[in-house]
């Protein structure tokens, strides 16, 4: 019927997908990064502070933890 053929999407990629695969020592180069950072973060929000400061930190972690989960998700792709 009209308008209910499927048609086939192209694959979208992303630029870091992109870069990543056209030069993988990016990837290991970010995720040591990655861990590195996520290393300082845990440290401070074990020594405490404010509330506020705790939050801001809590949802970087949370967002670096997000591009980990992505960069080793396009390593195996």
């Amino acid at each position: 019927m009209f308008g209910l053929e499927k048609s086939p999407r192209e694959k979208f990629d992303f630029d870091l997908e992109i870069d990543i695969k056209e030069n993988p020592q990016k990837a290991k180069e970010l995720l040591n990064k990655i861990d590195s950072t996520t290393k300082k973060i845990k440290q401070k929000l074990k020594s405490g502070g404010s509330k506020e400061d705790l939050n801001k930190l809590g949802v970087m972690l949370e967002g670096y933890t997000a591009l980990l989960k992505v960069l080793k998700k396009i390593q195996k792709s």
